[in-house]
């Protein structure tokens, strides 16, 4: 697991936070733009962690920073039961620490299809969500690479957490191709490599319609034949082929036998390598008391992978284009 102990960065980090606009939704360039300029100042030893990690990645995948500053969990609004977040509502901490972080590695980008096109996502446990929503909490979210069958996905995935389940049971599993990759034979990594296979979509980019088919084409694995990246969707990859489908399975169960699980506790920060992972949640059970698990999600992009033409910013909203 790789961990980075941000316990001795709290003062310098609240102090950062102290600089950003009290209400970031009220005007996000703004807010996102100050914590551009406020990132400059993040503590030597975070800087060099992340720019590291933005720079060519781990083995693992994945950098969780820990021990963040948060709210104790009396001083913490309810959690939440509806989404959009009102645009009125003060700024969190550990929102903050996701402006502050995600700044370092990017953009922080929104999408229009999903959740309103915010760019700021509560995560929290929703009665009878869909099995594929981040809502979803008494099933198992399986695994996935976010929006791996959208144009502009996203580079990482941040979650950052101020308030775990009750029973801390939750745990955020993530699986690294660089760690599964020589458990796959070389035919098998040849009849991935850089091979279109067809992908279905989540709910929120089908266009009303209530199954589209598979409308994107995805490549499994593609870029450097040694050190690809990952295209992987459990539930929505749909290959044709048998081979195809034969490869696929291969792959699975690779990314299983490498899979880590991190379980989030207020403070933590967990950033995703979203070209190079898969990740998934295992079940919990919300007590609907207002204390259940509370997650904050943004989404990141960078220049790699053809993600941005130029001019873009901070708190933009992309509209779906499926890959093909």
């Amino acid at each position: 697991m790789t961990v980075v102990d941000c316990t001795p960065y709290a003062d310098d980090l609240l102090a950062l936070a102290a600089r950003l606009p009290r209400v970031p939704r009220a005007d996000l360039y703004a807010f996102l733009e100050g914590a551009g300029a406020a990132t400059l100042d993040l503590p030597d030893a975070l800087a060099r962690e992340l720019d590291s990690f933005n720079s060519s990645g781990n083995q693992d995948g994945y950098l969780l920073l820990r021990g963040l500053p948060v709210e104790a969990t009396e001083a913490l609004p309810p959690t939440p039961t509806t989404t959009p977040a009102p645009e009125d509502r003060p700024l969190l901490t550990m929102e903050a620490m996701l402006a502050l972080v995600g700044r370092r590695l990017g953009l922080h980008t929104g999408y229009q299809e999903l959740r309103s096109g915010t760019v700021y996502h509560d995560v929290y446990p929703s009665p009878n969500a869909h099995y594929l929503s981040s809502e979803t909490s008494e099933t198992l979210l399986e695994f996935h690479t976010e929006m791996a069958y959208h144009h502009l996905q996203p580079n990482y995935v941040m979650l950052a957490c101020s308030r775990a389940d009750h029973e801390r049971t939750a745990a955020t599993l993530v699986a690294s191709v660089r760690k599964a990759l020589p458990l796959l034979t070389p035919e098998t990594r040849a009849r991935l490599h850089d091979r279109r296979m067809p992908c279905c979509v989540d709910v929120a980019f089908r266009g009303g319609v209530p199954d589209p088919g598979a409308i994107a084409q995805v490549k499994p694995l593609y870029g450097e034949k040694d050190d690809p990246f990952l295209g992987y969707d459990r539930e929505l990859l749909a290959p044709e082929d048998p081979a195809d489908a034969k490869a696929v399975d291969a792959l699975s169960k690779a990314l299983d036998e490498v899979t880590e699980a991190v379980y989030l506790t207020p403070g933590d920060l967990l950033i995703v390598d979203n070209f190079r992972t898969t990740h998934a949640r295992t079940p919990f059970t919300p007590r609907w008391d207002g204390k259940d698990r509370w997650l904050h999600r943004v989404y990141i992009r960078t220049e790699r992978n053809g993600q941005l033409s130029g001019g873009e910013r901070a708190g933009d909203v992309v509209s779906f284009t499926p890959r093909g």
